[in-house]
């Protein structure tokens, strides 16, 4: 029985994480669907068999956690990318160490607080840097043209 309920906090972490990955392969960037997903899932079959199979002791809870926000910590810095004057890849970054995030609070079982994060989350993605900051394509353009 305790396997399938884990098969479900699974599935849980595997959809919450592929609808903010879908959002980030919609606007064409870096890491989409599997990628979220993925990271998503790991971090919440970490948490849960250190729950689980370790015990709640607060040591092994902590030991686990650390290395999972480290492991992602270092996944995020492979997706920032230095390119001429500007640096892409930080929102990304940032948005996969938030669903590991996701995917621990999932593993210790707090599905409503995994379902709030994963919607304002989302609502954080969804906004337009440009729309709120016209002058974002202003400042590329003559950054650009300076280098010309």
């Amino acid at each position: 029985m305790l396997q399938l309920y884990l098969l479900g906090q699974l599935v849980l972490a595997i959809t919450l994480g592929g609808i903010l990955g879908a959002q980030r392969e919609y606007r064409g960037r870096q890491a989409g669907f599997r990628t979220y997903a993925l990271v998503c899932a790991g971090a919440s079959l970490f948490t849960a068999v250190c729950v689980n199979f370790f015990g709640p002791t607060y040591q092994a809870s902590a030991n686990v956690a650390a290395q999972i926000v480290t492991g992602v910590g270092f996944l995020g810095a492979g997706m920032i990318l230095h390119k001429e004057n500007r640096i892409e890849g930080l929102t990304t970054a940032a948005g996969l160490w938030a669903v590991a995030a996701i995917g621990m609070v999932v593993g210790v079982r707090y599905f409503v607080l995994a379902i709030g994060a994963t919607l304002f989350i989302f609502l954080v993605l969804a906004i337009d840097d440009r729309r709120f900051h016209p002058k974002v394509k202003e400042r590329d353009a003559i950054i650009e043209n300076k280098n010309e």
